[in-house]
């Protein structure tokens, strides 16, 4: 079957199942309302990472769209099904990424805009300073629902990838990061997060971090890939 009806079946998945598009519009929802919560108060040494905090918790949101997408095929003999339909594997698996990639990006880029937006009435960043904020933003969303989607491919769960990528932003990376600063700056979150920072510090900076974010999701995608042509349905 060519790439684009496979596609295009992906997506119908995707857009009518209430859990992954109430995880999308929880990445707006959650972002815009925890960075204009927090833009006030944050550090005015660094307006960007004021404007776009509330990543911190959206980025919640794009993991779990990201699992769910992948992790709902292991369920009900699903995946049998959609194997029947599409004996490729590879293509099966990479019109998968592409769907979870593709909404997320889209959401991710609306998110950056309105964060910004709202951001700029306390901040009084410009558009100009703002503007790679917001697509470093969309960028970063995307790659860590990316590798939360190739994570849930190699353990085959949903709840065992979020167990153990959601403690891990929310936690394992600060204790991480304030133990061992150097190895840290490579960690997914941390290196992709630098793209929001006005100034980075250390050895990344924007768009090298973000890369760094990439290489992470390439594995995990390349892993679950892997697993997805070698395990049986």
């Amino acid at each position: 079957m060519p790439f684009v009806p496979v596609l295009h079946a992906e997506w119908i998945k995707i857009r009518t199942l209430r859990s992954l598009l109430g995880a999308l519009a929880a990445v707006l929802v959650v972002t815009v309302a925890f960075s204009a919560v927090t833009a006030a108060q944050a550090d005015r040494s660094d307006p960007l990472y004021a404007v776009f905090f509330g990543v911190s918790l959206g980025q919640v949101a794009a993991v779990v769209f990201g699992a769910l997408a992948v992790s709902g095929e292991y369920r009900g003999g699903a995946l049998w099904l959609t194997l029947a339909a599409v004996p490729d594997r590879t293509r099966w698996f990479a019109a998968k990424a592409v769907a979870v990639a593709l909404p997320v990006l889209a959401v991710g880029l609306l998110t950056g805009l309105v964060t910004l937006t709202v951001g700029r009435a306390t901040t009084g960043i410009t558009w100009a300073e703002g503007l790679r904020g917001a697509v470093g933003c969309a960028l970063y969303l995307t790659l860590m629902a990316l590798l939360a989607a190739g994570l849930a491919a190699v353990l085959r769960s949903g709840v065992g990838t979020l167990g153990l990528l959601i403690p891990f932003l929310l936690i394992v990376s600060f204790v991480v990061g304030d133990l061992a600063s150097g190895a840290a700056d490579y960690l997914p979150d941390r290196a992709g997060q630098l793209a929001l920072h006005s100034a980075p510090q250390g050895p990344l900076g924007p768009w090298s971090g973000l890369a760094v974010t990439a290489l992470w999701a390439g594995a995990a995608l390349g892993a679950g890939a892997w697993c997805v042509r070698r395990r049986d349905a």
